[in-house]
């Protein structure tokens, strides 16, 4: 099952997980997402990315 989570701290930062993507699936995935909450503060990309097995773990800040 593919899945994009989204976590709002009460500071208004933003965190972006995908599980179930392959590879860099999980960019394109959650691109429409990190477009609409602003510019990225982070990015980490777990050994699941790296075997093709996507996760990805991205901070946001309202723009």
């Amino acid at each position: 099952m593919k899945l994009i989570e989204i976590t709002v701290s009460p500071t208004g930062q933003t965190q972006v997980q995908t599980k179930g993507f392959v590879g860099g699936e999980c960019r394109e995935a959650s691109k429409f997402v990190e477009d609409a909450l602003g510019h990225r503060v982070n990015e980490t990309l777990t050994a699941e990315f790296h075997q093709s097995a996507g996760q990805q773990v991205i901070q946001q800040q309202s723009a």
